[in-house]
């Protein structure tokens, strides 16, 4: 295949896996779609359900195939000479007779979501992935109240800054704790492709916690002899000392913490500054990355205005 298609039937299979909606997946060329080898490489890649470990959820699967199939339909001249290949009609015509759910309980549902950072780009101009695949709510409140259970847009930012390379050089070999975890995808990236020395996950939800263990579990992590990472409990807020912390989380010194979407809420920000000032007096050295999206002025201030004069903190801001 060449590079340019290559280029892009791979954007829009790691868009299709980190199931971007539909109006903002980038296409490749119709000319190209109709090409026998290209639809072979999008069925085998994103549609061979023998094939794929974490499929998306299957409304997704056939909305994003009936698209695919439409767009193929429109670049066909000669029906002579080019056709829809069968894999992908069949594969919609069993998508199209199931039983799909709800669009309002499609949305509750959890679904596989893959997020792929790009690491060097080959001979082939194919980039080397970095996958992280986390199982994660769709809904901005998960059934159980929580926003803890889906990944969220600082936090993708976060992660393509850990993947550069001042970002990497940061984690490598390094005792690392995130704060606020959610899905676990940041602790994830760092222990399975940063080469962080022990990263511990925290949330302060236990529904929380148990989810990034299965997400740890997904991503072949929970075999790991030297346990490079792991979730737990962390409330902010909690008195936090030496001999406890070492105790609760298995090491003796923190390096650096990350958090991400951590600041979302005025309330919160006093208990969050009270956890970092601890951290900080159990290794005046750390270093810490809070990633936000600012959705309200006043409340990202307020945080910032806190931190100021007593705690030395990157602040990236979307």
């Amino acid at each position: 295949m060449e590079p340019t298609i290559w280029k892009a039937v791979n954007l829009l299979r790691r868009q299709y896996f980190q199931l971007v909606d539909l109006e903002h997946l980038q296409w490749p060329n119709s000319e190209f779609l109709k090409k026998v080898d290209v639809q072979a490489w999008i069925y085998q890649n994103l549609f061979d359900e023998g094939k794929l470990q974490s499929p998306p959820p299957i409304r997704y699967q056939a909305r994003v195939l009936k698209q695919l199939v439409s767009r193929i339909e429109g670049a066909i001249v000669d029906p002579e000479e080019d056709e829809i290949s069968d894999d992908l009609i069949s594969r919609l015509s069993m998508l199209l007779s199931s039983k799909l759910p709800s669009e309002s309980i499609a949305a509750q549902q959890r679904a596989f979501v893959t997020y792929t950072y790009p690491t060097c780009t080959t001979e082939s101009s194919a980039s080397v992935e970095r996958a992280i695949t986390v199982f994660e709510s769709r809904a901005v409140f998960s059934s159980s109240g929580t926003t803890g259970l889906r990944t969220w847009e600082a936090a993708l930012h976060l992660g393509t800054f850990l993947t550069s390379e001042v970002g990497a050089k940061l984690i490598r070999g390094k005792n690392v704790l995130e704060l606020g975890a959610g899905t676990g995808l940041l602790s994830i990236l760092c222990a399975r492709h940063l080469e962080a020395s022990r990263v511990i996950a925290t949330d302060g939800d236990e529904g929380v916690v148990d989810a990034i263990r299965t997400n740890i579990f997904l991503n072949g992590l929970e075999n790991d002899e030297d346990r490079s990472i792991e979730s737990a409990i962390l409330r902010w807020g909690w008195a936090l000392d030496a001999t406890s912390f070492s105790e609760d989380y298995g090491i003796e010194s923190l390096d650096v913490v990350i958090g991400a979407d951590v600041t979302y809420d005025k309330s919160v920000i006093p208990a969050l500054v009270s956890t970092l000032s601890e951290l900080f007096d159990l290794n005046s050295s750390l270093e810490v990355v809070i990633a936000a999206a600012i959705r309200n002025e006043k409340t990202f201030e307020t945080f910032f205005n806190a931190c100021s004069g007593s705690l030395r903190v990157c602040l990236m801001t979307d």
